[in-house]
């Protein structure tokens, strides 16, 4: 069964890997995504993430549902608020019967999800404030 969550607590990696981690899965894949420092010659002091969280929480409803009804495990994380340099900003896992699925299952996952869940960032860039997602 997928968790989900959007939520202004830390990530906490070990707990979530934790909930991916059973005999029927013999590949892990996750991605863990923090706050950089530069973007190109943009320099990034902190990043503040808002999100709609009915719709979000319905559209990671739907990335989950497909991959968990061909047999894998869904797990996401996703920050709110304020978060300075190297803070977790979101986690995807997702266990699957072999390492291929695993793989593309949270790529699909991770870049569905900037295009698609209405999460914004608001940079804080050095130079000025930017918005994106």
């Amino acid at each position: 069964m997928h968790y989900l969550r959007i939520s202004d607590q830390p990530i906490e990696v070990g707990e979530l890997y934790e909930k991916l981690v059973a005999p029927e899965y013999g590949g892990i894949d996750m991605f863990v995504g923090t706050v950089r420092q530069w973007t190109g010659p943009v320099e990034t002091k902190e990043i503040e993430y808002s999100a709609y969280h009915p719709m979000a929480e319905r559209q990671l409803e739907k990335l989950a549902e497909p991959i968990e009804a061909a047999g894998g495990r869904v797990v996401v994380a996703h920050r709110t608020g304020r978060l300075k340099l190297t803070d977790i900003a979101v986690f995807v896992g997702v266990a699957a019967p072999h390492r291929a699925e695993a793989f593309e299952w949270c790529r699909y996952i991770i870049d569905t999800l900037k295009q698609e869940v209405p999460i914004w960032k608001k940079e804080y860039d050095t130079d000025k404030v930017r918005w994106g997602n």
